[in-house]
């Protein structure tokens, strides 16, 4: 069942988030860190975020807010159903889909308009354990996502602790027109990740876009996002020198990924 609490959709007071929707509060919450200027994940209006609500609904970033300083009136509910029904339907022109995400809202006059990423929102916490979405644009990555061989970047790890936060490698999509394209070329590429690694991909790279990290907790989310930016520093800072590169090793990659201590360490952090 969906929660029945609802926030009232007015201007953010401190204390209101106390108030409303549990769901919601935290959502708020993870939403300022990933646009926190001294993040380096979102400026403006970039980036989105979601989470669960119940069975059968979810709360997306609506279109037009900023991660940086948005309130529990910048997010709407929205149905998932009609979402993910469109992912398997033909191609919608941009009037179709404005209109699909206007209809799909629980509160239609209430809550603003969805953002036109909400298709992959849907899809991607449709799958087992993932709870959150966080998807940002960050500067680092978005150098790395621009160059020629990024595809094979992404399979790639530098350090243990990205293996750690981020997997032992990041999906993949090339660079596809945002909304419900996009959402289908995530799709793809989740559905060729896990069955190859035989998990959801912490991390997904997009190509001259962004990442998206879904998870099941917040922590999750946060963690991922945060060394993935570390990891596109260090190889930004790698290439720079001209020099041969040397990624860790498929042999080293596994052995991270599936030592115990590690685990532990992953739920710690």
């Amino acid at each position: 069942m969906a929660h029945s609490v609802r926030r009232h959709n007015v201007g953010f007071l401190p204390g209101m988030l106390d108030l409303m929707d549990p769901v919601l509060s935290e959502l708020v919450n993870l939403s300022l860190k990933l646009g926190a200027s001294t993040a380096d994940l979102a400026i403006l209006g970039e980036g989105n975020t979601s989470a669960k609500v119940g069975e059968g609904q979810f709360y997306v970033k609506a279109s037009g807010f900023s991660l940086s300083n948005i309130t529990p009136s910048g997010f709407s509910q929205v149905n998932i159903a009609p979402i993910m029904e469109a992912l398997d339907g033909p191609d919608l022109s941009d009037a179709d889909v404005r209109g699909l995400l206007g209809e799909s809202r629980v509160e239609p006059t209430r809550d603003p308009l969805p953002s036109v990423e909400t298709f992959m929102h849907a899809y991607l916490l449709s799958l087992r354990d993932v709870n959150w979405v966080g998807h940002t644009h960050p500067t680092p990555l978005i150098s790395l996502l621009s160059i020629e061989g990024c595809e094979e970047i992404a399979r790639q790890r530098l350090f243990p602790d990205e293996i750690v936060c981020c997997g032992p490698a990041t999906a993949f999509v090339p660079y596809v027109d945002p909304g419900l394209p996009l959402a289908r070329a995530i799709r793809q590429s989740v559905e060729e990740f896990i069955d190859e690694f035989g998990m959801v991909p912490k991390t997904i790279w997009l190509q001259n876009h962004g990442l998206i990290c879904p998870a099941k907790s917040t922590r999750d989310v946060e963690s991922a996002s945060y060394m993935a930016i570390k990891a596109a520093r260090a190889w930004v800072g790698a290439l720079s020198t001209g020099r041969p590169l040397r990624p860790l090793t498929s042999q080293a990659v596994d052995r991270i990924h599936t030592r115990p201590d590690e685990h532990y360490r992953q739920k710690l952090i």
